[in-house]
């Protein structure tokens, strides 16, 4: 196993920028097509989304939050109910088009998914119980998706978004695939962001900063990357190219992961190519049941 690449791994924190635990934006070397930011509010707390020609998505991991976004000549205030945690099932989001700036305070930890764009959407709120939730694969390789952000749900310009939630022992973003070619119809090319979390199982007799997962990422010819990684809550992984999984959770510990995508092809859509050596693996699936402890969405506060 090679040393993971630091270019395109980023341990809690590393990445922060005034207010902000975590900052991934057109400033960050090699990267163009998307942005994250993360922060961890106390009462009281605000940060604030400057107009930057992006749009986003504001993604409640814990907690819940008050949103005043400004639109010109007008203001909208927006309340995001959320959620206990990431494993609770989804959260309520809110997106913001081009030429919004906003205004974000509550309690808890919020994302911002961001992608540069000249082109203007409607700015609209999707409540929880709108969230396309989609259980995929079989076995242990069973995950259930979040599908709040991807184009049928969502009218966005160029964002994709989607999280993704792991339970213990299982694997996710497998086969390993990739999409940085435009092949029409069978291709896109998407920069991905991946935000990570990771708790104990409900219930588990374990601190919290002990869960973790394992990520890796590895070349194709569109260029070279290496990633091989324990992660976990705060971690971002960046991923401009080459094929990426698994995501694997530890066994004792369920993984969530939060994906942010875009890129430069003319349509907005996700096309992926699996690595040819381990396509075959989803065949295998036929036949296998879904994990049973699928869907998560029934935590309560004090759990996970």
């Amino acid at each position: 196993m090679t040393p993971t690449d630091q270019r395109w791994f980023h341990r809690r924190g590393s990445l922060a920028q005034g207010d902000w635990e975590s900052v991934v934006d057109a400033a960050t070397p090699g990267w163009q097509h998307t942005g994250i930011r993360v922060a961890d509010l106390a009462e009281g707390d605000a940060v604030a989304l400057a107009e930057r020609g992006v749009e986003r998505i504001i993604v409640p991991l814990s907690g819940e939050f008050r949103v005043t976004h400004h639109h010109h000549p007008g203001e909208e205030e927006t309340r995001l109910h959320g959620r206990p945690s990431v494993f609770a099932g989804p959260t309520d989001v809110l997106y913001l088009p081009t030429g919004t700036t906003a205004e974000i305070t509550g309690t808890g930890r919020v994302a911002v998914a961001e992608a540069p764009t000249s082109e203007t959407r409607p700015w609209q709120y999707i409540p929880a119980a709108s969230t396309p939730v989609e259980l995929r694969g079989a076995g242990a390789s069973s995950r259930q998706v979040h599908n709040f952000g991807t184009p049928p749900a969502l009218d966005a310009a160029r964002l994709i978004v989607c999280e993704v939630l792991t339970p213990a022992e299982n694997w996710s973003s497998y086969p390993p695939h990739k999409h940085d070619e435009h092949v029409p119809g069978s291709e896109s090319r998407l920069e991905e962001i991946y935000y990570f979390e990771a708790a104990p199982v409900a219930d588990a007799a374990a601190p919290r900063d002990a869960a973790f997962g394992m990520f890796s990422t590895y070349s194709s010819p569109a260029g070279e990357i290496d990633i091989n990684a324990m992660v976990r809550t705060g971690d971002i992984a960046l991923v401009p190219f080459g094929y990426h999984g698994p995501a694997v959770a530890a066994p004792g510990y369920d993984l969530y992961y939060l994906n942010v995508m875009a890129g430069p092809d003319p349509e907005r859509e996700w096309l992926i190519s699996d690595d040819p050596a381990h396509a075959w693996v989803r065949d295998t699936w036929n036949g296998q049941r879904m994990d049973p402890r699928l869907p998560l969405g029934h935590d309560t506060e004090g759990q996970h």
